[in-house]
């Protein structure tokens, strides 16, 4: 089987960032997968699941909400726990991205009250939160786009 596209990426020298992870086109449509690396992989704890889930659930909002909604696919969690990924049309690179995702830490670290899509009709799991942890999270991650921006995978 072919090596994924992920998978070829050197973990060990990753660091926290905003990366293109791939491009896909399908007829006329490309879509851009950004690769929002909170964490360096094997290197830092990875993030708890509740941090998460909040953190999607707020990101998702504030796209969905922003400027740029109509072009957001997908936000979510990566399986590892050290990132998300944010999915768009368009052939993309990260410094067109980057002030939206900016943007969207901004949104969750002043973030206050009942998290949007937090009730029990509306998530699978919605007690699993933690706003705190989130915040955490996002002000390291945020600190890390702003002091180091890196936006290109280390070669």
């Amino acid at each position: 089987m072919e090596k994924i596209a992920s998978f070829t990426i050197d973990h060990t020298k990753l660091l926290p960032g905003l990366y293109v992870s791939r491009r896909d086109r399908h007829g006329d449509v490309c879509v851009t997968t950004f690769d929002l690396r909170f964490t360096a992989p094997n290197r830092e704890p990875v993030m708890d699941v509740p941090a998460i889930h909040t953190i999607e659930h707020l990101g998702a909002t504030f796209l969905r909400n922003s400027a740029v909604k109509d072009d957001v696919v997908y936000f979510g969690p990566m399986g590892c726990r050290t990132g998300f990924y944010l999915v768009m049309f368009e052939a993309l690179e990260s410094k067109e991205v980057v002030d939206t995702v900016l943007s969207m830490c901004d949104f969750i670290l002043s973030f206050e009250g009942e998290i949007p899509g937090a009730r029990p009709e509306e998530c699978g799991n919605y007690l699993d939160q933690n706003l705190p942890m989130a915040k955490y999270y996002t002000e390291k991650y945020r600190r890390a786009l702003t002091e180091h921006r890196r936006l290109s995978y280390p070669e």
